[in-house]
């Protein structure tokens, strides 16, 4: 999930593919991404069995690239995206649209609520901690990513998910902000689990307050534990995107010693699995009957 999500030339290639986009052409068109990058992404998501590439044998030069089950199964992840960000994201270009629940007919909101016991649920109801694969050698970049701007990873323009892109379209990004939903707040903490570079990991950690995801607490502590990163209101908002991501992942990419993190709901004491549901009917969303009204 780090790998393939943690990458925001993926997680927009995807998102572009989901909204009809299946000619090489057509991606270069919406994105604002070389054509060695975007070789290389497509690639990889048909690799990764994201994309299924198609020739049409009797159309000169004719290749498509067609969503598969193991795409389609991240609208939960990007819906979640659209919602935080349409909450806590105002410098868009364009406002995001709204979205409609075709089974009722209104504009909505997607909540989160628990399968087991259908509550309602909130990061304050949930615990999360590492499970039998979850160990950060295995979870964490293997190397050091290169460091990119703003204008390199054209993440802040090139889709409708600018500060999204800055918390999980990095590896390094979608790592720490794993490892502080598991209660990670100090530097040396961050930096002794991750094992990322002191120089990338407080730029990460700067990006992370700059944008409002974390704030930092004043400590009785000199040198680099002078301050703890703690998630804000709009960090903390940003936990339904991590449960569909964790959920996509433990589907998809299963390990046979058991799950890389397990989610608990406090309530009612079951393994948390969660679900969207509309916030006007209360119904259970899936993929097809969520539109976008333009």
């Amino acid at each position: 999930m780090l790998g393939l999500l943690g990458d925001e030339w993926n997680l927009l290639i995807i998102q572009q593919a989901l909204l009809g986009a299946t000619r090489y052409s057509q991606f270069m068109a919406r994105l604002p991404i070389s054509n060695s990058v975007l070789t290389k992404r497509l690639a990889l998501l048909v690799r990764e069995g994201l994309l299924a590439r198609h020739e049409h044998a009797f159309t000169r030069t004719r290749t498509e690239y067609l969503i598969t089950p193991r795409s389609r199964s991240l609208w939960p992840a990007l819906l979640s995206i659209w919602e935080w960000e349409r909450n806590w994201v105002t410098e868009h270009r364009e406002a995001l649209p709204s979205m409609q629940h075709e089974v009722c007919g209104q504009p909505f909101a997607p909540q989160l609520r628990c399968n087991s016991c259908r509550a309602h649920v909130s990061i304050a109801s949930v615990s999360l901690s590492l499970g039998p694969s979850g160990t950060w050698e295995r979870s964490a970049p293997a190397a050091a990513t290169r460091r990119r701007s703003d204008s390199d990873a054209g993440n802040r323009g090139a889709g409708m998910f600018p500060e999204t892109m800055s918390v999980l379209g990095n590896r390094w990004a979608a790592a720490l902000l794993l490892a502080s939903f598991l209660g990670t707040t100090r530097f040396t903490e961050f930096q002794g689990q991750l094992g990322a570079p002191p120089s990338l990991l407080a730029e990460r950690l700067q990006t992370f307050c700059s944008i409002g995801v974390f704030t930092t607490s004043p400590a009785d502590r000199s040198g680099p534990e002078r301050a703890a990163y703690l998630l804000t209101d709009k960090g903390r908002a940003f936990f339904p995107v991590l449960v569909a991501a964790l959920q996509w992942a433990h589907w998809w990419f299963q390990a046979p010693e058991g799950p890389a993190i397990v989610l608990t709901h406090h309530d009612c004491g079951e393994p948390f699995t969660g679900e969207l549901t509309c916030d006007q009917c209360a119904g259970r969303l899936t993929g097809a009957q969520v539109a976008a009204l333009t």
